[in-house]
């Protein structure tokens, strides 16, 4: 299912960040880019919690010094599949972007938080976000597709089998018994499948 992100102009966003002064002047620069419902947590423990109160559309996370266990305690807390969450670091290193990156944050950003950045950035991690989350609807789509290709593939052979008749007649045998009970041609395979299977 594909997330509708509200207008830029009107998110909920949640700040985590331990610097009182340093999260003013980020609520600052976002009550410049529109009249967004901000909420800055100062501590991390517990902001599994608050952001699955909060439902905020995007999540800014400033750490300082992190550490590679850090990230990804903060990652999987900000719930990166279910909303764009962006870092911003001082410092990194490769094992520390590959675990954000692994975790799914939404734009990562080393130097740190510069005011004049945070805008540009939480636009491309809202669109990075939504690009992902529409390639995860299109695999599980395709995925489902493929199953229930086998499944169909395998009621057809079950009857061709045991009613002796060609693959083109047993998907018609399939599909018009589909239609006489309202149902999709994989569902009727499905329960064909499991039926043969308890036989067997």
């Amino acid at each position: 299912m594909i997330l509708d992100l509200p207008a830029a102009n009107a998110l909920t966003i949640v700040i985590v960040e331990h610097d009182k002064d340093r999260a003013l002047s980020i609520v600052d620069s976002l009550r410049e880019t529109g009249p967004h419902k901000i909420h800055v947590l100062a501590e991390e423990s517990g902001l599994s919690r608050s952001v699955s109160q909060l439902k905020p559309d995007v999540v800014l996370i400033d750490v300082a010094n992190p550490s590679r266990d850090s990230i990804e305690q903060l990652a999987t807390a900000s719930s990166p599949l279910e909303r764009p969450v962006a870092f911003f670091v001082d410092r990194s290193d490769a094992q520390m972007t590959k675990a954000a990156i692994e975790a799914g944050v939404s734009a990562y950003v080393v130097d740190g938080l510069q005011m004049d950045r945070i805008k540009p950035v939480m636009d491309a991690a809202i669109a990075r976000f939504q690009m992902f989350q529409r390639m995860r609807t299109e695999l599980e789509t395709t995925k489902r597709a493929l199953e229930e290709r086998k499944v169909i593939d395998r009621a057809k052979g079950l009857l061709m089998k045991v009613r002796g008749i060609s693959e083109e007649e047993a998907y018609a045998l399939l599909r018009k018994t589909a239609m006489d009970q309202g149902k999709r041609v994989a569902d009727v395979a499905q329960a064909l499948v499991t039926a043969a299977d308890l036989l067997s």
